[in-house]
């Protein structure tokens, strides 16, 4: 239950009963009520602005109708007080029984928990990495990775039908330096003295075994022949040699694609072809030649004619060229083809994740998929700052793997895949994020994943601690839902199912935001609320122990609590992609 909708309901039914009674006026638009969380947790539960918002459609002074809404709140069993604060906020305390069925909701519905219908079942294609297939994946491809894969759980918890999709860019001149790459190691497996690598190839180590493969798989074949004869035979070749590592850094993330889609396939097939005929049927196709455009020149920019799109028509800054003067298409034309694909899959509602390099480029395919869809569609573009790697503050070196950067893999296996996914978490999408490596590993409550997984490692030993000392007992969450919940009544008790009971809220906010930093965030909350009352315990009221030897019920009351808590951190951390610990070594 996300508790905040349901008050918001009742909210919503006491006004209808006042409008039934004429005393405001019938079919007011409620679409701006909100409940929330109060600014000060001393001031209440939750807190709605609907006198607020409604006062003046209800042709009311704000507070005259706050005070009606309280009325109707307070006659409500779950609700000990409802107070009209300030101009006509209401600010509302709900009865601890209301809190302990919380509780028995989490036992009852075990990680399940937090699952939304807000969703509806509607269809989302989420697409990320989608790394030019030209070797290994960097660091930030895995902090891409990380988002897209949360983001894509968060979105099917909530109840959305999510597709998980990487496009494979293995058209243009990228995967033409590649097969040239390949190519020169092709012959340098058979013997060849290369020397330096030229500039514009992939000078990575990982293409001297992709070289060799290409050796085993077809001898002295390619070595003594034109380019012309090679070229697209070694490019193959080199795609799915790089596709094939691109997918082991995947399966290492623990990141799994419910589609992989190709860019050459889609322009084959005659895709972009469709986006023209569509788009100049309805005049929005046209030759024409640009303005230069100020500071840097784009790649795409050319001082001849050219076929332009009317982008600015949709929201672009300028139009957009789809076809070059030498008859080739650029990558933006391939682009909105793909796009066109998805919608014609029948996804209206896609989200790409994105490099922050592409930042130029959200205006203008957002305003393809308008023209595309009229309308229709809707696309939501991530962005992912850099990650700056860094070893205890100084930064890491290059990977002599990869020539250029360190690889994804490296990273991994050093700090685990868990770790990894957690911190690329910490931040929203859009902000830098520094990674040390010796942090990300480092035991202590700085390190946000030591923190959260300490938290559920804990809660699993005393769990084991109270099996040990009431052997009898049955610690099972149906036998837990079955305790005497009444029996926490402490403020810090109170304090953590609250916490724990905010995680439906969580679930639909950050999904509603495409947010999934949210829920590492979260997870930090109700892990400081586990510790605030494990110190209380500890430090200031040792009747605050959860397992107390002599009073059996107590202890059951406090394990359900327990349990609770390493439900909802599991519940979480599945979403982001991390398994829960049972045991910290």
């Amino acid at each position: 239950m996300n508790h905040f909708a349901y008050i918001r309901e009742k909210v919503i039914s006491i006004l209808a009963d006042l409008s039934d009674a004429g005393t405001i006026p019938a079919d007011l638009d409620t679409s701006r009520v909100s409940v929330e969380p109060p600014r000060d947790p001393e001031h209440g539960d939750v807190a709605t602005n609907a006198a607020m918002v409604l006062a003046k459609q209800a042709g009311l002074n704000p507070r005259d109708l706050a005070e009606m809404i309280a009325s109707g709140l307070s006659e409500e069993a779950e609700i000990t007080d409802a107070d009209v604060a300030g101009p006509g906020f209401i600010n509302i305390r709900l009865a601890d029984p209301f809190w302990w069925d919380r509780l028995a909701d989490i036992l009852g519905a075990g990680t399940a928990y937090g699952d939304s219908g807000m969703g509806s079942g509607h269809a989302v294609n989420v697409e990320y990495v989608s790394a030019n297939p030209t070797g290994p994946m960097h660091v930030g491809h895995g902090r891409g990775a990380v988002v897209g894969d949360a983001l894509a759980a968060l979105l099917s918890k909530a109840g959305f039908n999510v597709t998980k999709e990487y496009y494979i860019n293995d058209a243009g001149v990228q995967v033409d330096s590649l097969a040239r790459s390949l190519h020169l190691r092709y012959r340098e497996a058979h013997g060849e003295d290369i020397g330096e690598i030229p500039d514009g190839f992939y000078p990575g180590e990982y293409l001297v075994e992709a070289g060799a493969q290409l050796k085993a798989a077809d001898g002295d074949k390619w070595l003594d022949v034109a380019e012309e004869v090679w070229l697209d035979p070694v490019r193959h070749f080199a795609i799915d040699a790089m596709m094939a590592l691109i997918r082991q850094d995947l399966a290492a993330l623990g990141v799994v694609y419910n589609q992989f889609s190709s860019e050459r396939a889609l322009v084959e097939a005659g895709g972009v072809d469709a986006v023209l005929e569509a788009l100049t049927g309805r005049d929005l196709i046209y030759t024409g030649v640009l303005e230069p455009p100020k500071g840097k020149k784009p790649d795409d920019w050319e001082e001849r004619p050219q076929t332009l799109f009317r982008a600015s028509q949709f929201g672009d800054d300028v139009d957009r060229p789809v076809q070059k003067s030498d008859g080739s298409w650029t990558y933006f034309a391939t682009d909105m083809a793909y796009h066109l694909d998805k919608y014609k899959r029948g996804f209206p509602d896609m989200i790409n994740v994105w490099g922050a390099d592409h930042g130029g480029y959200v205006k203008r395919m957002q305003a393809a998929v308008s023209a595309l869809t009229e309308d229709q569609g809707k696309l939501d573009v991530k962005l992912c700052q850099m990650v700056n790697l860094m070893e205890e503050g100084e930064p890491v070196k290059m990977s002599k793997r990869s020539g250029t950067f360190v690889t994804l893999r490296e990273v991994i296996d050093q700090v685990g895949k868990d770790v990894f996914r957690f911190l690329m978490l910490t931040r929203k999408n859009d902000a830098q994020l520094d990674f040390d490596l010796a942090k990300a590993v480092e035991q202590s409550r700085d390190n946000p994943v030591f923190y959260v997984q300490y938290s559920h490692a804990r809660c699993c030993s005393v769990l084991r601690h109270a099996a040990e000392m009431f052997d009898e007992a049955d610690f099972t969450p149906a036998a837990l839902q079955d305790a005497d919940l009444s029996l926490l009544t402490d403020s810090a008790e109170l304090a953590l199912i609250k916490a724990m009971a905010a995680w439906p809220r969580t679930v639909e906010n950050a999904a509603e935001a495409h947010e999934p930093h949210r829920i590492a965030y979260y997870l930090q909350d109700v892990s400081g609320a586990f510790h605030a009352l494990w110190t209380k315990g500890a430090k200031e009221d040792t009747s605050l122990r959860f397992i107390t030897e002599r009073n059996k019920p107590l202890t059951l009351a406090r394990m359900a609590l327990v349990r609770g808590l390493a439900t909802v951190i599991a519940s979480g951390l599945n979403v982001m992609g991390v398994k829960p610990v049972e045991e910290l070594r």
